[in-house]
């Protein structure tokens, strides 16, 4: 068996003393002229042109159009250095003094400073005993048929034609590695740039991303696929530093956001995030975080951006990291690949403005390859390019779906929907939705359990099959019922996942319910409502 690696993989940061130098965004007040000299066709690849054109956008907007030069060439002789440009914020990244900042606000063509507050700090890597120990060849199959993949391998659907782009901290053993030798073969890596030392190669710094990638399209032996995109197309980023942790790592995640789209990818695949020491929790809004406004104005350029929830389930953080808070950003949960049920190192919703984060879940336990070899790594960092591959393949089989349309059916898809926690958001994608709905079938779950009332209390009562049929009976050790209390807003209260043992499995008593809200019960793929 493999050495077995237990990661933290979202990178969630640790501060520690502050650096004496001072980064910070300078956003410009317009763009005098940028419309009259851009051009579309000359700047965007033609597939950007296409999800464009898909989404029933215009070919260019504000946004996209090119930081005024001469701006930045007065803004240059009093930064010590210039970090990235952003033509979506209309800013630039800079170094500077104090005194020079001051200079560099009074500028006449300048809208404002924002210090990015940068600290040195430790990347969270932990090596600790693997808790939820299990076969490799085992856990290989199960982190492809928990989102029932083998519906899409039978159809030979392998995301043929979709162009994801991963963000990562390095792809250490990628350019070597047999599990991505179909890719290098059949030159399926388009382009790969680094956007911490400002070059084209990422094949270092760390494996992270090369763990990440494995689990969208690499290939076991040459033959077994780890991740059910192994057809598509990449374009590899690096915004990370590996062994330290700095908040201009922002800066290069926006700036890869940037490459991306300009690039014609449809997909953002990023295991990345920033919690505690950067932000508070009601910072998890979807408004404060600038990647989570990178995040959702990429989506509203036609991108699908999907992002990890985080690692902080257990952490006196607990909640969704940030750019995951992005109303438009399909944010992942984890969940134990043995059970179906939430990981508990997975991060906890809701947003900070109460929306339902995470949408969807996937195993947060995964098979993965590394610089040399394979092994076994958790973290919601490999739930998210799980459910990148199956975003890819779902695009596949449904090419003319905009990425919001493409967001909303891949929640509809989830294993839970319509019900939803905020531990499982609608639960994990299921293939075989896109698959009957693409053959123009349509299932409906059994109804498996009833609600009734009876004085005080509310009973869930299971279908009587479960407990006299000897074959579904003995399944129930490994059944979960799901439910929540919500508030007449829809807010949930109180959720829960429980294992069923006997008939009447689920007694309420009324008394401990608001005044006004709903009770919302799911169990095996069937789904009732109770307004109280």
């Amino acid at each position: 068996m493999h050495k077995k690696i237990v990661l933290f993989l979202v990178f969630i940061i640790t501060c520690s003393a502050a650096d004496a130098q001072t980064k910070y965004w300078v956003f410009f007040k317009d763009k005098p002229n940028a419309e009259s000299t851009f051009s579309p066709y000359t700047y965007f690849h033609k597939n950007a042109l296409e999800r464009r054109m898909l989404a029933g956008l215009p070919l260019s907007d504000y946004s996209d159009w090119p930081v005024n030069a001469s701006y930045i060439n007065q803004v240059k002789p009093l930064a010590d250095s210039l970090g990235n440009e952003s033509r979506w914020f209309n800013a630039v990244g800079v170094w500077a003094s104090d005194e020079n900042i001051e200079k560099i606000a009074a500028l006449p063509f300048v809208k404002e400073t924002r210090r990015m507050t940068i600290k040195l700090q430790a990347a969270e890597q932990q090596q600790q005993q693997n808790t939820f120990a299990i076969d490799d060849t085992v856990l290989l199959g199960l982190q492809l048929t928990r989102l029932q993949g083998l519906q899409f391998q039978r159809k030979d659907v392998r995301g043929t034609g979709v162009r994801i782009a991963v963000f990562d901290v390095g792809f250490r053993g990628v350019d070597e590695h047999l599990a991505f030798k179909h890719l290098r073969d059949r030159g399926k890596i388009l382009l790969t740039q680094d956007f911490v030392k400002g070059n084209p190669f990422v094949y270092d710094y760390g494996t992270h991303g090369t763990m990440v990638l494995s689990c969208i399209a690499g290939m076991y032996s040459d033959s077994l696929p780890m991740g059910l995109a192994p057809d598509a197309e990449f374009l590899l980023a690096r915004t990370e530093r590996n062994l330290t942790e700095w908040r201009d790592e922002e800066d290069n995640w926006i700036a890869a956001m940037e490459w991306a789209d300009k690039n014609g990818a449809k997909i953002i695949s990023s295991s990345l995030g920033y919690t505690n020491k950067r932000y508070f929790y009601r910072d998890m809004n979807g408004r404060t975080s600038l990647i989570s406004k990178a995040a959702n104005l990429a989506a509203r350029k036609g991108l699908l951006v999907i992002t990890a929830a985080g690692n902080d389930g257990t952490s006196s953080w607990k909640y969704i990291c940030t750019p995951g808070d992005a109303d438009s950003a399909l944010t992942i949960g984890g969940t134990d690949p043995k059970t179906n049920y939430h990981i508990s190192f997975s991060s906890f919703g809701p947003s900070a403005d109460e929306r339902l984060k995470p949408n969807v879940s996937a195993p947060g336990l995964a098979f993965v390859a590394d610089s040399r070899n394979y092994s076994q790594a958790f973290g919601t960092s490999f739930s998210t390019p799980l459910v990148a591959g199956f975003a890819a393949c779902a695009w596949q089989l449904n090419p003319n779906l905009t990425n919001m349309q493409l967001f909303r059916e891949i929640e509809q898809s989830g294993s839970l929907y319509p019900y939803y926690d905020y531990a499982h958001g609608y639960g994990i994608p299921q293939a075989g939705y896109f698959v009957l709905k693409n053959d123009g079938l349509k299932t409906t779950p059994g109804k498996s359990f009833d609600i009734t009332t009876s004085g005080e209390s509310i009973i869930v009562k299971l279908d009587d099959r479960f407990f006299t049929d000897s074959t579904i009976n003995a399944q129930l050790p490994d059944m979960k019922l799901y439910y929540h209390i919500a508030a007449e807003n829809g807010i949930i209260q109180k959720y829960y996942v429980i294992q069923p043992k006997i008939q009447n499995v689920l007694t309420i008593n009324k008394n401990n319910l608001p005044a006004n809200g709903i009770l919302r019960v799911h169990f095996l793929g069937y789904t009732e409502e109770l307004k109280f």
